[in-house]
C-alpha cells in the first residue's frame, strides 16, 4: 500500500511543469510588491517592515534556480518577464523615490545580485542598461549616504562585468544624456513610459535637473579638437559609473573608500584600445581626478609649516584615515588626504591602459601643475615660496610612475637638451631659472628648501634630470684645454717649469702668499694648482687623487683625529653603497663606459658649466660663512652628484689632474680657494684649533650648545673636511684602480 502511494506521488512530481510553477510564483511576488503601494497609507514605515525584502529575495532565487535549469545561453520564462514588463526599471524609480523609506539601499541589492549571480549576459539588453543608468545617476547624492555600502556593491558588480567584457562600457556611460531627455540610439525614444508610482518618477527627473553635480565642463578638454569628445556625449551634466566612483573614493569611511578606489583602477585598466579611449573621450575621469587631486591641494593650509610637510613619510591610498596622530601638527590631515590621492593618482596611471594613463597625466600636468602650483613656485612671497617649494619636494618623493614622472621633470626642467649658454634668458623655461636661482637666493631658508628639492629631483629614476642640469654642458668636454696648432712645443717647455716650480715650492698650493704661516709640508703627491692645472702622467693612480682631497683641509683645520669616530673605511662602505644603488638606476641609460674622444675646439668657444653647477660652485665658495644645515644640503646634492656614473661627471668633478680650459674652474679648484681664504681666516682667530674642536663636539652632542665667536666660521670647516672625506670616498668606488682615462 505505502509502496503504490509513494509511487503515486513520485508521478505526480514528475509530470508538474517546473517551469510555470516558478514563473506563477514570480510574477506572484511582483504583483505582491507592487500591490503594497496600492494598498498602504503609512509612508513611514521602513521597508524592512514590509513583506518587500522578502518578495525580492525570492525573485532573486527563482531566476537563480530557472536559469540552472536552462541550457547556458537560454532565458527562461522569468527573466524574459522580467525584461518585458520592465521591472528593472520599475524598481529604480522606486528606489529613486526612496518610498518606503530603506527602498534605495533594497534596489541596491537587488540589482547587485541579479547582475552578480545571473550569468546570462544582461547589461546589453535596454531594459537592463537603461535602469542600471539610473540607478548610478542618483547614487551618492551626498557624502555619507545611508547606502553608500550598496552603492560600492553595485558599481563593484559593474566594473567586473565590464572587465569581463570591455565593449559593455558603452552601454553603461550613455547614462549622461538620461538627464537632458534626448534619446538614446534607435530604441531610446521609446522608454519614456511612465512606471513610476505616486508620480515618483516626474519627482527624480526634477531632481536631477536640480542637481549641482558635474554642471561644470572639464577644462582639461576645453583645448581638444571636436573629434576627440563625442558631441552626442556632452560632459556638462553626467552622472554615471565614473562620477558614481569618484563620488564614493571621497566617503569618509575607509572601507567604502577604498573598495571604490579599487573597483576604479579595475575599470581603467581595461585592456581594449577603443574601450580605453572611449572612457578617456566620453567621460569626465580624468576631469574628476584631477578636481579632486586639486581641491585637496587647495584645503592645505597656507598657514602649514614646511617642516611639517617634509616631515611626513610615504603616505599610500591603500591606507585609508591613517591619522591616529592627525593632532600632531595644524593641516596634517589635509596633507594625508592630498598625499593619499596623489598616490593614487600614481597608482592609476601606472596600472591604466596608456590611453588613460596618458590622458590623466596630461591633465594633472595642465590643472595641478600649471594653473596651481607654477604661481605658487613663482610668487615674490618668501613663505609662499617655502610652502610650495616643500609640498613639490614632497610631491616629487611621491611620485613613482614613469608617466607621470615625466610630466613633473618636463614641468620643472623642460626639454631643452642644448649645453646652455651664459647669455641664455631665464625665459626660456622660466621656472628651471627660477628654482636653481632660489639655491642662490638671499633668504638662507628658500635656498636650503630649494636644494633639498634638487637633491629629491637627482634621486629619481630619470636620465634627463641630471643631463639637464649638468651633463649637456659637459658632452664635449670642452673644460679640458686643447692646444692649437704650434703651441705643443711651448706646452711642453711650460709643463717642464711649472713641475720644475713644485720642487722648489714647500706647498704647492699657498706657501707662495702666505710665507710666514709654517704650515708643514705634504708629502703626498699634488695637483697643480688651478691657474695652471696640467696631469703628471696619462693616467693618474686613484690613490693619488684619493689622497688629493684627503690632503686639501690643512691639519690645523681638522678634528675628526682627536675624536673617537668612524675612520674613513666608513665613508668608502657608504660611497661604494651609494653608487651601487645609483649604477642599478642608470642601467638602462645608455652611458658611456669612457669619456668621448676629444675633437679639435675653437679657440674663441668657451666653457660654461650651466646655470645649476654655477650656483653650486658660488655656494661652495661661501661654505665658511653660509649657516651649516645650508652647508650640508649644498655639499650633499655635490656629493649625489659626484656618485653618477657618467665618465664626463667623474671626470669634471673628481679629477685634480685635468688640463683645464682658461677661466674654467671645477669642484677641485673651488675647494681649494677655499681652502685658501681658511687659511688666511687661520691666522686671524685665536686659539682656531681649539675652538674648532669644541664646536665639533658641541655637533657632535658631545658637549652642551654654547655660543662663541666665528661659530660659522667653524662649522664651515666641519662641513668642509666631512665633504673632502666624502669626495675621496667616492672617487675610490668610482675610478679604476689605474685612475681616469
Amino acid at each position: 500500500m505505502l509502496s503504490r502511494l509513494g509511487a503515486f506521488l513520485q508521478q505526480a512530481v514528475e509530470t508538474q511543469e517546473p517551469s510555470i510553477d516558478l514563473l506563477e510564483a514570480f510574477t506572484e511576488h511582483w504583483k505582491g510588491l507592487t500591490h503594497y503601494y496600492l494598498e498602504t497609507t503609512d509612508e513611514n514605515t521602513p521597508v524592512k517592515e514590509t513583506d518587500i525584502p522578502w518578495r525580492l529575495k525570492q525573485m532573486l532565487d527563482i531566476l537563480v534556480y530557472e536559469e540552472k535549469q536552462h541550457p547556458a545561453g537560454e532565458t527562461g520564462p522569468c527573466l524574459e518577464y522580467l525584461l518585458q514588463h520592465k521591472i528593472l526599471e520599475t524598481l529604480s524609480t522606486l528606489g529613486k523615490a526612496e518610498y518606503p523609506p530603506g527602498m534605495r539601499q533594497q534596489v541596491f541589492l537587488f540589482f547587485s545580485r541579479v547582475l552578480g549571480q545571473v550569468q546570462h549576459p544582461l547589461l546589453h539588453y535596454l531594459n537592463v542598461h537603461r535602469p542600471v543608468q539610473k540607478l548610478l545617476q542618483f547614487g551618492s547624492d551626498a557624502l555619507g549616504s545611508a547606502t553608500e555600502k550598496e552603492e560600492v556593491q553595485f558599481a563593484a558588480v559593474l566594473c567586473a562585468k565590464i572587465k569581463q567584457d570591455p565593449a559593455l562600457l558603452t552601454y553603461i556611460l550613455e547614462g549622461k544624456n538620461l538627464l537632458t531627455g534626448s534619446p538614446q540610439g534607435d530604441a531610446g525614444s521609446n522608454q519614456g513610459e511612465n512606471l513610476a508610482t505616486n508620480g515618483a518618477l516626474t519627482a527624480s527627473r526634477k531632481q536631477d535637473r536640480e542637481s549641482p553635480r558635474g554642471n561644470a565642463p572639464c577644462p582639461s578638454l576645453a583645448g581638444k579638437p571636436k573629434n576627440s569628445v563625442s558631441s552626442s556625449s556632452p560632459l556638462r551634466k553626467e552622472n554615471n559609473l565614473i562620477t558614481s566612483l569618484i563620488n564614493l573614493c571621497k566617503s569618509q569611511k575607509s572601507r567604502v573608500a577604498l573598495k571604490a578606489q579599487e573597483n576604479l583602477l579595475l575599470l581603467i585598466s581595461v585592456a581594449q584600445q577603443a574601450a580605453a579611449t572611449y572612457l578617456v573621450q566620453n567621460s569626465a575621469l580624468c576631469c574628476l581626478v584631477t578636481d579632486h587631486l586639486c581641491d585637496l591641494y587647495n584645503a592645505v593650509p597656507t598657514s602649514a609649516d614646511p617642516a611639517d610637510i617634509l616631515s611626513l613619510e610615504r603616505v599610500s591610498w591603500r591606507l585609508q584615515n591613517n591619522s591616529a596622530d592627525e593632532a600632531s601638527f595644524p593641516g596634517k590631515g589635509s596633507l594625508i588626504a592630498f598625499f593619499s590621492w596623489l598616490d593614487y593618482c600614481d597608482h592609476l596611471v601606472r596600472e591604466a591602459h596608456p590611453v588613460v594613463a596618458d590622458a590623466v597625466t596630461e591633465a594633472i600636468g595642465e590643472k595641478l601643475f600649471h594653473r596651481i602650483l607654477q604661481p605658487q613656485l613663482l610668487q615674490m612671497s618668501e613663505l609662499g615660496i617655502l610652502t610650495s617649494t616643500a609640498m613639490l619636494t614632497a610631491m616629487v618623493r611621491q611620485i613613482s610612475a614613469p608617466a607621470l614622472l615625466q610630466e613633473l621633470v618636463t614641468f620643472l626642467l623642460g626639454t631643452e637638451r642644448q649645453p646652455e649658454a651664459i647669455t641664455d634668458s631665464p625665459q626660456q623655461h622660466l621656472l628651471r631659472a627660477q628654482l636653481i636661482e632660489h639655491c642662490n637666493h638671499l633668504s638662507d631658508e628658500i635656498s636650503l628648501a630649494t636644494l633639498r628639492l634638487f637633491e629629491e629631483l637627482l634621486q629619481k629614476p630619470h636620465e634627463h634630470i641630471v643631463y639637464s642640469l649638468v651633463l649637456r654642458n659637459l658632452e664635449e668636454r670642452s673644460y679640458i684645454l686643447c692646444s692649437q696648432p704650434g703651441q705643443e712645443e711651448r706646452s711642453s717647455h711650460d709643463q717642464e717649469h711649472y713641475e720644475d716650480t713644485l720642487e722648489l715650492e714647500e706647498d704647492p698650493y699657498f706657501t707662495d702668499e702666505f710665507p710666514d704661516t709654517g704650515f708643514r709640508t705634504h708629502k703626498k703627491p699634488m695637483p697643480s694648482s688651478p691657474w695652471g692645472p696640467a696631469r703628471p702622467n696619462e693616467k693618474t693612480d686613484v690613490n693619488e687623487i684619493v689622497l688629493s682631497f684627503l690632503g686639501l683641509v690643512p691639519d690645523e683645520a681638522k678634528t675628526s683625529s682627536y675624536l673617537e669616530e668612524a675612520g674613513y673605511d666608513t665613508y668608502v662602505h657608504d660611497a661604494l653603497r651609494l653608487f651601487q644603488e645609483c649604477s642599478a638606476t642608470i642601467s638602462s641609460w645608455n652611458w658611456p663606459p669612457a669619456p668621448k674622444p676629444l675633437e679639435p675646439c675653437d679657440p674663441q668657444a668657451a666653457f660654461y658649466e650651466g646655470h645649476f653647477l654655477k650656483v653650486l660652485f658660488d655656494r661652495m665658495t661661501r661654505i665658511l660663512d653660509q649657516p651649516y644645515g645650508l652647508n650640508l644640503q649644498m655639499t650633499s646634492v655635490l656629493s649625489r652628484l659626484a656618485l653618477f656614473p657618467h665618465p664626463h661627471l667623474h671626470e669634471y668633478l673628481l679629477d685634480p689632474y685635468l688640463n683645464l680650459a682658461p677661466g674654467c674652474r671645477t669642484l677641485f679648484s673651488v675647494l681649494i680657494r677655499v681652502i685658501g681664504d681658511l687659511m688666511q681666516r687661520i691666522q686671524r682667530v685665536s686659539q682656531f684649533p681649539a675652538k674648532l674642536l669644541l664646536v665639533r663636539r658641541q655637533l657632535m652632542g658631545l658637549v652642551p650648545e654654547e655660543q662663541i665667536d666665528h661659530m660659522t666660521l667653524f662649522q664651515g670647516v666641519v662641513v668642509l673636511e666631512e665633504f673632502c672625506k666624502e669626495l675621496a670616498a667616492i672617487a675610490f668606488v668610482t675610478f679604476p684602480p689605474e685612475g681616469p682615462a
